[in-house]
């Protein structure tokens, strides 16, 4: 049987069946047509194949996967977006360069909300944060306040839960740029648990996870909506 998806008040069925004994380690697939594949990631696996890391990525990881269904079959996969190596959560996979151009031309629209525990409190509750973000030569991202020297950054966050030491939060990610909500927090006061790179000491997994993407197909324009489940961290918030 093909997989079903929950897609708000519909269900949309995957049109490939999901060969789930054969999945690779580190991720599950959600769905897949001709077309696109959608995972979710667990954190602690790259997106993509880096200078020093080829195989151990989600797209090798899935590219092989895929041939495997047919060992004659030339598919090569391209990354539609991409996730850091410590965020879990769904990602899109492209069939062919022409599906990729499509999505890319139709970013903007793509509707996509995080789920994140923070260190501390926020005085208001819901707010966005607007930054302008370049990065050194240490590929440590930062923000600016010449426009011309960053790129433009929008993050909206909503208070969903707090403890006395946490605080977790609903993230909506109104534009996509690299360690957008982890610098964005982390300059507001309240860097995200777990993230080293930007001011958490804690030596533990990254909290932040990619719950939920809105998109239109880009090949027939159906409209389509992915959501993963809850990841561990939120109940540190309890």
């Amino acid at each position: 049987m093909c997989q079903i998806v929950n897609k708000g008040k519909l269900m949309i069925k995957s049109k490939i069946k999901i060969r789930t004994r054969f999945v690779p380690k580190g991720m599950k697939i959600l769905y897949e047509d001709r077309d696109i594949i959608i995972i979710n990631k667990n954190a602690k696996l790259l997106s993509v194949p880096t200078e020093t890391e080829k195989e151990k990525t989600a797209l090798a990881l899935l590219t092989n996967y895929v041939r495997k269904g047919n060992p004659k079959a030339r598919i090569s996969l391209f990354a539609v977006h991409r996730l850091d190596y410590d965020t879990s959560g769904l990602l899109i996979f492209a069939k062919s360069m022409v599906i990729r151009e499509k999505f890319a031309s139709q970013w903007k629209d793509v509707k996509k909300k995080y789920l994140t525990l923070i260190h501390g409190h926020f005085e208001k509750k819901s707010d966005i944060i607007e930054s302008y973000l370049t990065e050194n030569e240490n590929y440590k991202v930062y923000s600016v306040k010449n426009p011309q020297d960053g790129k433009f950054a929008r993050t909206k966050y909503t208070v969903l839960k707090e403890s006395e030491e946490f605080s977790l939060l609903e993230i909506d990610l109104l534009t996509g740029k690299k360690n957008q909500i982890r610098v964005h927090m982390s300059e507001s006061g309240h860097p995200i648990y777990g993230d080293k790179k930007y001011g958490d000491s804690k030596k533990k997994r990254l909290a932040l996870h990619a719950l939920s993407i809105k998109f239109k197909h880009p090949f027939n324009n159906e409209e389509m909506y992915f959501e993963t489940e809850k990841p561990d961290f939120v109940n540190m918030c309890n």
